[in-house]
Formats: structure tokens, sequence, C-alpha cells
């Protein structure tokens, strides 16, 4: 995320450069005093997912900030993998993170770290808190030590196990690596304060038996740490400066302060704490979506009804809509809840003047000119993209027989209804006016195939202007276009109801997805790639899908409709 830059007019005839109002968020304020007080040289922050999930669009708005702060002062940004706990990672999770993060534009070059590479460091700390007798082995069950623990407004209760000697300790410590004990018998906790008002201080395990294969080191370990010990030991290991997190963190940093001091660190990371973004009508929960992959009601993590990173690539966001979005977001102390409005607004932003247009029938029915030519194919030129001129021009074969949008004819029009019904002229786009003369049905009424005639004086760019049309419509030619499959979304989210019921299940939309088998577009998509996006004229905008599409079947999603409720400020 860049800087907050904000320029501003003041009425002075002094050079521009000077009337910029440079607008710091509170991160850039402290980090800037850091440095002005001599505190740090270099800014070095760090983006540290566990690799147990795909990530969302709110950890978009951490890595887009670490890395932007990075850039900004001139510094580094680490991507690091905080696998403290084998029991729910993979290396599905490893890849499809880093894939995300470059995807983002997180720039951490050859500083791809894991936790699991100091364990060895983790463990010698733990024996020098075991040594200074800041840490013990305590047999108390989980239940047992959450009832020890006390609540907000009672102070714990020591463990029976607390007193034990530094020797005894570094016995039972060492055994547990060696294994020789149960999982979950025992565990290593830090010897704080039982009485402290922050519970995360009343003596937090720092170790626990887990006989798990490691996705990073195998099967060397029995014993993990854990991730309120383990972190802010690789943020010191690493030399974070600036360990930048969400507010729900707050509350832990006395902890990792702790770690550090007692571990003697020199220089330790300051952690500054951030609001989380909230996006309304979303599911960002990993075991929701779990639980919606495993069961089948989406495709998979990059489904792109969610908004995980992978699944918003694959719908045909671009790293530029969301860095645009994050930079609408801001960064704050206070909690808050966005549209998702302003990140479809953020997409169309980007596209509108990038992407091309193209003729997409996605409800066709056959249009036949009954008096062109049959063996002629006419090419219109038409603009790329009508916002954007330097984008050129393509040719757009025109022939007999088209096909039109099914809700673009009407055998009995409702009161101004403008495009085609019978009797009506109206303009097809970019090629002449035509008449509709008559249609055909089947047995059930539905209609199967338009008649018209067309007049060849109203060829578009000809100039004619001797009478007007009310409706112009969209088309493609029957002999060349593209035979698609087109997805179009809503959220899976049932937006009216919420994201959750009152039992806690998810409040799911069955309508979510709707899947056009015979759509039509013009032959410019043929050749179209995984992740190549176009306006379908009067549809939105659409990118081809990258785990379905192919040569000879193409799948296109729909990323965004072409109207929006979202006005920025």
């Amino acid at each position: 995320m860049e800087t907050g830059k904000i320029a501003a007019e003041n009425g002075s005839d002094n050079n521009p450069a000077d009337n910029e109002i440079i607008s710091k968020n509170f991160i850039e304020q402290i980090i800037e005093k850091d440095i002005k007080e001599g505190r740090c040289t270099t800014v070095v922050t760090r983006f540290p997912p566990e690799p147990n999930g795909y990530l969302h669009i709110g950890h978009a708005k951490s890595i887009l900030l670490n890395n932007g702060l990075a850039r900004e002062y001139g510094g580094r940004f680490n991507l690091r993998f905080d696998d403290t706990n084998p029991t729910k990672e993979k290396t599905e999770f490893v890849e499809s993170i880093i894939a995300d993060v470059k995807w983002i534009g997180g720039e951490f070059e050859d500083r791809l770290f894991f936790a699991s590479d100091y364990f060895d460091q983790m463990y010698e700390g733990a024996l020098k808190l075991i040594k200074k007798g800041k840490a013990y082995v305590c047999d108390l069950s989980p239940d047992e030590i959450r009832e020890y623990r006390g609540t907000l407004t009672e102070p714990g209760k020591e463990s029976p196990y607390r007193n034990r000697s530094i020797e005894e300790n570094l016995k039972l410590f060492v055994e547990m690596k060696e294994g020789k004990y149960e999982d979950g018998s025992k565990v290593l906790r830090a010897k704080i304060d039982m009485a402290s008002p922050n519970i995360n201080m009343r003596d937090p395990i720092i170790y626990r038996i887990a006989r798990m294969t490691h996705h990073n080191t195998g099967d060397k370990w029995c014993i993990y740490p854990m991730y309120d010990f383990a972190h802010p030991i690789e943020d010191a290991i690493e030399g974070i400066t600036h360990s930048i997190c969400t507010l729900e963190f707050e509350d832990h940093r006395p902890l990792y302060d702790w770690v550090v001091t007692e571990l003697e660190y020199e220089n330790p990371p300051k952690q500054i704490e951030f609001a989380k973004m909230y996006l309304t009508n979303v599911i960002t929960g990993k075991r929701y979506i779990k639980k919606l992959v495993e069961e089948g009601i989406v495709d998979g993590w990059d489904d792109p009804r969610l908004v995980s990173i992978s699944a918003l690539r694959r719908r045909g966001f671009t790293p530029e809509s969301i860095k645009m979005f994050m930079e609408l977001c801001g960064v704050s102390k206070s909690q808050s809840s966005v549209d998702y409005s302003m990140l479809e607004y953020c997409i169309r932003e980007d596209l509108k003047l990038k992407r091309p247009r193209a003729m997409a029938v996605l409800d066709p029915v056959k249009l036949v000119i009954t008096n062109y030519p049959e063996d002629i194919t006419e090419f219109m030129e038409v603009p790329n993209n009508q916002e954007n001129e330097e984008m050129g021009n393509r040719v757009v074969p025109f022939s007999r027989e088209l096909y039109i949008d099914r809700e673009d004819f009407k055998a009995e029009p409702p009161k101004k209804y403008f495009r085609l019904f019978p009797g009506n002229e109206v303009r097809l786009m970019n090629a002449y006016f035509v008449t509709c003369t008559d249609y055909i049905a089947d047995e059930n009424g539905v209609v199967t195939e338009i008649h018209a005639t067309y007049d060849p004086k109203t060829r578009s760019g000809s100039g004619f202007n001797e009478r007007k049309v009310k409706g112009t419509i969209h088309w493609v030619d029957a002999r060349t276009s593209v035979k698609a499959e087109v997805r179009l979304y809503e959220n899976i989210v049932d937006e009216e109801k919420g994201v959750y019921n009152e039992d806690g299940s998810l409040n799911l939309n069955p309508n979510s997805i709707t899947v056009l088998k015979d759509c039509r577009i013009e032959h410019s998509v043929e050749d179209a790639k995984a992740y190549d996006s176009f306006q379908f004229l009067r549809h939105g905008y659409f990118c081809v899908d990258s785990k379905d599409s192919a040569k000879d079947h193409l799948v296109f999603n729909r990323i965004v409709s072409l109207k929006s409720s979202y006005k920025p400020d």
C-alpha cells in the first residue's frame, strides 16, 4: 500500500510541489519518528501467514501495507510462514500463499522464510528460559490449565508443578523432545504471573508434544513451539523493525515483549496494531470455507464466489483493483465495515480503459435478414474500447444469419419497449437498421427464429441521417461466433439475511451461480487464454476461467456487472 499523499490547492502561486499536503497514516508517523530518533536505519517488515488455508481479501491489506511501508522507506519485506502447528498445515497452502503474495505485489525477492527454519534456536531459547527459572514443565491436562487460568475478573491459580527445580525441568523438557511422553501429557509453560490482568501473561504454554509429520521438518520434532512463543523470536531473528499486525494481537504484545526481553535479543521489533478490514456479507473464516469445499458447495478454495485471493484472481480481479480498494479503505485503529460494492467499483475503474469490448449473446435466438445476400460476409470496423481510442479497432463479420439476445425481441411488446418486435425498426450495433417482418415459434410458443429486412443505406459510419431509431441491439455472426459457457455470479451469502443463521450455520444464496451453456460470442475472443478479460457489451466484465476453460470449450466468469451502487466521495 502506498503512502497517503493528498494533493491540495492552497491558492498560492508557489511551485505546485509546495502545495502538496502529505497526509501520513499513524503507522508511517511512528516509523518516521523511529528513523529520526535513530531507533532504526533500515525498515524491515514481513507478512507472516500460517499455512493452514488460503489467503483472503483481508490478508491482501496486510501484504500491501507491509510491502508498501518497506518500499516507501527503502527497506526490505519478508514473506515468512508461521508453520508451528503441523496438525493443520499443508504444502498446498504454502504454494498457494506464495503465488498469492507474488500476484498481489509482495516484493519479498529471495527472502522466503519459515518458522520451522528456527526450531533449533527456539528449542535453545526454551532451555535458556528454564535455566533462568522462567519456564517449567507442567503436567496439568488442557482442561485443568483452563480451569487454573482464571477469568477476566478473577486471578488464576498457580500450577502444582510451577515450582519444580531447574534441573527437573531441564530433564523433563529434554525427555519431551526425545519422545518419552505421550501427546498432551506435558507442556512447557512460561513462568510469568498468574495474577496478571492480561490472561495471556498467566503462565502461557510455550511448547507442547505433538507427534505429527511437519511439511518442512518431517519427523525431526515431536515437540512444537506455540505461536505466541515462536512469533516474536522469528521477528527478532530476521531483524524485523516494525511488526505490523491487526488489533486482536494487541493483548499479546506484552507476551511477545517478555519473550524477546528474557531471551536477550537486541533491537527487538516494535509491534504496531491496525484495524482489520471487514467486508460486508462475505465468508472469510477458514473453517467455513473448508466446510463449503468439503461439502461440494463450491469447487475449491478458488471458487469465484469466494473472496480468497486465488478466487478473486480466478474471477478476474486484478492486483491494481485490489490495491485501489485498499487505498480507499485506508489504515486506522478503528474497526469498520466496507461494502462489497466498493471492491466492484475498483475493478470497474481499473478495467474500463484497459480491456477490449466484445459483443456476446448470452441467450441466443437466430435472426435471419431475409433480403441480405446468402453468400456474402461483410466486415464491420468496430472500436475496441470506446473510452480509449488508443486501443484501436477490430473487424467483426456480418452476414445473413445472426444471433441476438432473446430479451431483445418481444412478439407482443410492453409499452416503451424499443427493441425488436414485429413491424419495428432498430439499429444493429455498428451495422445496419433492420425491421422485424416475422418470427417462428415452436409448439410451446417459444420463439426459435426471427426474420427481418435491412436497409443497405443505413450502414454504420456511412453518414446516413434520414431517420432515427430508438433502439440499438447487439448481435453476433452465426457462422463465425464462438460457442461458450458463461457463469453469472451473485453473492454466495443471502444479503438480506446476513452471513449466519441463528444456529451459527451459513446463510447461503441458492442462486449464487447461474451457468449458461450455449452462449455465442464474437470471434475476436476465440484465442482468449486463462485470465484474459473483456467487457461484453451491456452484460459486464468477463474473464476466461483458469480452471475449466479450454481451447475447444471457452468458459467465462462474470467479474462484475456494468452498473454500480457505490459512489466514491
